[in-house]
């Protein structure tokens, strides 16, 4: 498990999760093929890092990222990150660009050592989004989700709610108490909101030609894949919500719905009341 600084996971697993990162990590993951992903291994992206080697050449125009999987996922830390930077510029505030960095089997971190088992997460120590390639697949074979393109940007846009919270000052909130009420359960929520917010502006980015009503479904199943309960069930046979790390998997639907819904960060605050 990662250490040296508090590290945040989206994706399902999280290095905030110590007792389902136990459990995935006696079941292994990642490892296998990436196939089109392969490329991406190994990059930094960004809007102040652009793609290097063959995925610069092969991603640079709108159409590519239409056809090939790897150049979607560049357009989407893009669209994610424009959409941001114009919120916090309209707000008076400065958002700092973070990269995203892609990787198989495992990688050093600020945060520590991070292997496959650990999923999506986010760095505060360096800033940045780390993602094992390996997990894009495991969402549909692992963790039951329909899978897909706007699947794969749920994942990208939680983590980089992630990086929001930091820049905003609400990250430390996951320190604040456990179980299903507590500060890490609502970090996480208030990621899946922003993911939400991101996908009803993400056409106004002008790197997302079109949203669709599948698009969005996507990423409810994604989120609902990933919830405590469903995980919990799937590993050890019974859900323990005094040990919830992320949310079930209607309450991240919900607040990802409601982010959706709103289209504004304002409509995200997990932070007062029940959840």
């Amino acid at each position: 498990m990662p250490g040296g600084g508090l590290a945040v996971g989206g994706g399902g697993l999280g290095v905030a999760g110590l007792v389902i990162y136990l459990l995935f990590a006696l079941l292994g993951g990642g490892g296998g093929s990436l196939g089109p992903l392969q490329n991406l291994d190994g990059q930094r992206v960004g809007r102040t890092a652009p793609p290097s080697g063959e995925l610069a050449q092969e991603c640079r125009t709108g159409q590519d990222a239409n056809e090939k999987e790897e150049c979607a996922i560049v357009a989407d830390v893009n669209s994610i990150q424009a959409y941001w930077s114009q919120w916090f510029r309209a707000h008076g505030k400065q958002y700092e660009q973070a990269q995203t960095v892609f990787y198989s089997g495992a990688t050093d971190t600020a945060c520590g050592g991070a292997s496959s088992a650990v999923g999506p997460f986010y760095c505060p120590e360096d800033k940045l989004v780390y993602i094992d390639l390996g997990f894009f697949d495991e969402l549909h074979d692992r963790f039951g989700a329909e899978g897909g393109p706007f699947a794969e940007a749920y994942v990208l846009a939680h983590e980089y709610g992630h990086h929001v919270q930091d820049v905003l000052g609400t990250l430390g909130h996951a320190r604040e108490g456990s179980g299903p009420e507590g500060g890490s359960v609502r970090v996480e929520l208030q990621a899946d909101c922003f993911a939400g917010v991101w996908a009803r502006n993400a056409v106004a980015t002008r790197l997302i030609d079109q949203l669709t009503d599948a698009d969005v479904r996507q990423g409810l199943d994604a989120a609902a894949a990933v919830g405590d309960d469903r995980i919990q069930q799937r590993t050890q046979g019974r859900v323990e919500p005094e040990t919830f790390t992320h949310g079930s998997a209607a309450q991240r639907q919900a607040w990802f719905t409601r982010g959706y819904e709103r289209g504004s960060p304002d409509g995200c605050d997990t932070f007062s009341g029940e959840i």
